[in-house]
């Protein structure tokens, strides 16, 4: 500011923190705008600004360059400022004069009218310009026209009386004017006019200037003619640009300071390279090429290529479509879209022949980004396009690619392709969508980092990963391709985290020949086939991700390939939830399998996985199935709840299947048919609807340590030429009898307990044989073994006792080989034969039974008293003629003597039954009970198992 050191002095610019505002005219309503306190340390306005009136190369470019000059200008703008306001506003409105009177109008109409703003009269009339041009001193021309210095405020009084001459007179009377008392609007509309240097030397002049030139809206128009964009772009970092608002930005005014971090870059804006902006120092290209060109030389030039700041040259592409052009990117430059709306959808680089973006070696922080990258070959073109790409990153060279739309209409090749030792772009917030071929190919060693990109409705793989190839791939979403999601083959590598895969025709994420890639947190569904397919010698870890509603398996495993599938939840498949075939191995943990259509998981021809703590449940089939040769080691799983059997093991399949729980199935627990064999070792068994294992049709396991339980058809049941080993289980609590062994069977049983059974311990009866040595069985409600209808087991160095009715009984043509085995303590007996009934017996002990039936027959009870539904006496029964008993009733002998004397009677044989006459069945009350109590179970054996129905759903 210029300083009289006369006697007048011009008010200081500053201000008191008491009057932390300009002040402004006297229209209501008017916005204030705040000015900092004295004490305040705001920094000036620095606008980074190129080299004015800098020769450029090409004939396509131009440099617009900035009248104003150094430092000095400073005071200069600021006087010929105020002539300028002082002028422009008294010609442009009907400003009333200083005594309220209209001057300046230009017709009677318009006297009437009064400007928008109501400049403040704190003082009469200044007439220091007329002073000045007659040597009257400024102290007298205040006297003469009643303006006493008393009339400023203290610190604004002049200190002195000096001699000044007209022209510094003047020049003081207009600072004046235009510093103190022009409004605020008045300077604002001025503002307006000027460009953004020019701005910022205004803002120099004082503190009310620099509030005024640092208004949000005047920064944002300006912004917007330069750059077009709806929001503030910021460039924090090297290859990082973002849009944001007020708010999010932190910065009171948005758009000043992006206008300073992007003040370096040069525009492609065809049109513009001829204008000239006085107060601008920009360049304008016509082409692509001509920009990169220009800015690889003032790098060049300047040793650094990135302005003074650290960041990289920036180009600017404005809206419009450029076709043609074969960028080749070798250094660090940022290729950025300048457009309204959606940036990237205005600003379209398209080729028809070779790569329409090629980054090379060089560009290690080079960006692109708010663009549209088209590559459209002319298929009727000679020219051959397979190796050419819609973007393409070679070695050694790390781009960003940011917010773009990529689209090939190339039938061959890929429409991002990163190759190459080095090469490490980082590609994120990209639209690679509607390509005629893959996605995004990465290869040959290449790495980088994709995250939050759109790839989509491809006619190829969404993403190539190829020959040791590593990327690391975040939070993308990848749809509704026409192949495969995600492929990764030939060793591809790799770590997939948080994408969304749907809706694929293929499978969601497919692993080939030697690829190893990570997948972890992503979610992979609605594939039209399966989930993810690993084949051909795949690896892979996928850990934590969600895998649901395929149309296929969730997850195929085949031709010894070696995933790890650990803490995934794999639900609601069309079909199963893992299926494992054609040698296929792999590590199954931890994953929560539930809901499918077929089985949790399916083990077939000549497979080998390792499957533990998984939990498989709920599915609308069965839990695990092995079948056609498979194999496996499958331990400490929760199986359960599931529609059929628990676990499956058929057609000469071999699993070991340890520590696991298998309960609450609606059919089997374990079920083993067709030649299923394996073993069964430590398993914990129970709640299941039908028994807890079934074993048939030629069928050995090896079943030990077990805890078999809660079921409710039996423990286990053998039947149709079953075979097995069954050792050292605990088979207990079971509805109906421990073990079942019926249809030609021959199981072996050694060292079991086969306790607290609902039924018998263990029944043996159609033929059934077995091998039973050294198990303990007790408190069994019906006999401990009961041997029925043509069978013929072997019973050696067994201990039965304890139980609620016979220790053994052998009925209906069976027969035994009983060798050295303890039966004592069982209430109606040690040993119960029917009649015809003649067992082998070798160095059996048979002690301190109840001997209850003996004991009822001896008292004169009926033998209905000591029976139930579930235990039957052996005894002699008759039919009572007179009384039209059928072959379905019994009498005992007691109700013969007293209920039926007198009535024609008939012996009929010595065999396990319950009386007829104590049940209350016939038409004669019973006299040697009390109440009738209605009989529902008129059979001599207990109830026939429930043989699964597994084979009639599958």
């Amino acid at each position: 500011m210029v300083k009289n050191k006369g006697k007048y002095k011009m008010p200081s610019a500053s201000f008191t923190s008491s009057r932390s505002c300009v002040r402004r005219s006297r229209r209501k309503g008017a916005n204030r705008i705040s000015l900092p306190s004295r004490s305040s340390s705001e920094e000036p306005c620095e606008l980074p600004c190129q080299e004015p009136n800098q020769s450029m190369p090409g004939a396509g470019s131009t440099t617009s360059s900035s009248t104003a000059t150094g430092a000095s200008s400073s005071s200069a703008t600021s006087t010929a400022m105020a002539a300028a306001a002082t002028a422009a506003f008294t010609s442009s409105t009907n400003t009333p004069d200083v005594n309220g009177g209209s001057g300046g109008s230009t017709s009677g109409s318009s006297s009437s009218h009064h400007s928008p703003y109501d400049l403040r009269r704190k003082s009469p009339p200044h007439h220091y310009a007329a002073a000045g041009t007659s040597g009257t001193p400024v102290s007298s021309v205040l006297a003469s026209t009643n303006y006493s210095a008393s009339m400023l405020p203290a610190r604004k009084r002049p200190r002195r009386t000096c001699s000044v001459t007209s022209e510094s007179c003047s020049a003081i009377s207009a600072a004046h004017y235009l510093q103190y008392e022009l409004p605020d609007e008045v300077l604002l509309t001025i503002f307006g006019y000027l460009l953004e240097q020019d701005l910022c030397r205004v803002s120099q002049v004082c503190k009310r200037f620099q509030a005024i030139a640092n208004d949000t809206e005047l920064w944002k128009n300006l912004y917007q003619h330069v750059y077009e964009y709806d929001l503030p772009l910021f460039n924090p970092a090297p290859c990082r640009f973002e849009f944001m608002s007020r708010e999010v930005s932190g910065h009171a005014n948005p758009w000043k300071e992006s206008f300073h971090q992007l003040y370096r870059g040069v525009h492609v804006r065809p049109g513009y390279q001829d204008l000239t902006f006085q107060g601008r120092n920009i360049s304008y290209f016509n082409t692509v090429q001509g920009a990169l060109d220009y800015a690889d030389e003032r790098g060049t030039s300047s040793g650094s290529g990135d302005g003074s700041d650290g960041h990289g040259a920036l180009v600017f592409l404005h809206a419009g479509t450029y076709r043609g052009e074969f960028l080749v990117i070798d250094s660090d430059v940022a290729l950025i879209g300048a457009a309204p709306g959606n940036v990237a959808e205005s600003v379209i680089l398209e080729r028809e022949s070779e790569s329409t973006v090629m980054f090379v070696e060089g560009a290690k922080q080079a960006y692109a980004g708010h663009l549209t990258l088209k590559f459209s070959p002319d298929v009727t073109s000679t020219v051959p396009h397979h190796k050419h790409y819609c973007l393409e990153v070679g070695e050694n060279c790390s781009p960003t690619i940011d917010h773009c739309i990529i689209r090939s209409t190339s039938v061959v090749g890929a429409a991002v392709c990163v190759s190459g030792v080095g090469a490490n772009p980082v590609v994120r917030h990209c639209d690679i969508s509607d390509c005629e071929n893959v996605g995004l190919y990465v290869t040959d060693y290449a790495q980088g980092t994709y995250e939050d990109n759109e790839i989509s409705r491809n006619a190829l793989a969404g993403i190539w990963v190829k020959n040791f190839a590593n990327p690391i791939m975040r939070r993308n979403h990848i749809h509704h391709g026409r192949d495969v999601g995600i492929f990764t083959f030939d060793n591809g590598l790799g770590y997939f985290e948080a994408n969304d895969i749907h809706n694929n025709r293929i499978a969601g994420f497919e692993v080939k020949a030697g690829a190893n890639p990570t997948v972890v947190h992503c979610e992979i569904h609605h594939g039209q086939t399966g989930g993810i397919y690993v084949h051909e010698n795949g690896l892979g870890q996928f850990i934590d991700n969600k895998i649901h509603s395929n149309n296929f398996a969730g997850v195929w495993i085949t031709s010894n390939s070696n995933p790890t599938i650990r803490r995934n939840e794999i639900y609601n498949g069309h079909q199963g939830g893992v299926y494992i075939f054609g040698e296929g191995r792999g590590l199954i943990e931890h994953n929560n399998i539930y809901g499918n259509a077929l089985a949790g998981i399916q083990i077939r021809t000549n497979s080998d996985p390792i499957v533990r703590h998984n939990k498989i449940h709920h599915g609308q089939h069965g839990g695990i199935y092995v079948h056609e040769k498979g194999q496996g080691l499958i331990e400490e799983n929760e199986v359960y709840a599931n529609t059929l059997a628990g676990v499956w093991i058929t057609t000469g399949s071999t699993p070991v299947l340890r520590r696991n729980r298998i309960h609450s199935g609606k059919q089997v627990g374990v079920y083993f048919y067709d030649n299923g064999h394996g073993k069964l070792e430590d398993n914990d068994i129970f709640n299941h609807l039908y028994s807890g294992v079934q074993i048939r049709t030629g069928s050995n396991p090896i079943i030990r340590g077990n805890k078999i339980w809660g079921g409710q058809n039996g423990g286990v049941l053998v039947y149709n030429g079953g075979l097995g080993l069954l050792e050292q289980n605990e088979i207990f609590d079971n509805a109906m009898a421990g073990v079942w062994i019926k249809t030609d069977s021959n199981p072996t049983l050694k060292r079991n307990k086969i306790f607290d059974g609902r039924d018998g311990g263990i029944c043996i009866f159609n033929g059934g044989k077995g091998i039973l040595e050294e198990n303990d069985i007790f408190r069994n409600a019906q006999a401990g073994v009961l041997i029925s209808t043509q069978s013929h087991p072997i019973l050696r160095r067994n201990r039965i006792f304890d139980g609620l009715a016979a220790g053994v009984e052998i009925t209906n043509n069976a027969t035994a080989t009983l060798e050295v085995n303890q039966i004592f303590n069982n209430r109606f007996g040690g040993l119960c034969l029917a009649s015809g009934v003649q067992p082998i017996v070798t160095d059996n002990k048979i002690f301190n039974n109840q001997d209850a039936v003996e004991k009822a027959v001896a008292n004169g009870q009926c033998l209905y008293k000591i029976s139930s539904y579930t235990s039957f006496p052996m005894h002699d029964f008759y039919r009572c003629q007179t009384c039209n008993t059928t072959d379905r009733n019994a009498i005992c002998v007691n109700c013969i003597k007293t209920c039926h004397a007198g009535h024609e009677v008939e012996f009929i044989r010595h065999d396990r039954f319950f009386c007829d006459c104590g049940a209350g069945t016939l038409t004669n009350q019973c006299q040697l009970q009390g109440e009738p109590t209605q009989d529902t179970d008129t059979l001599y054996d207990s109830a026939a198992p429930m043989e699964s129905h597994t084979l009639m759903v599958n």
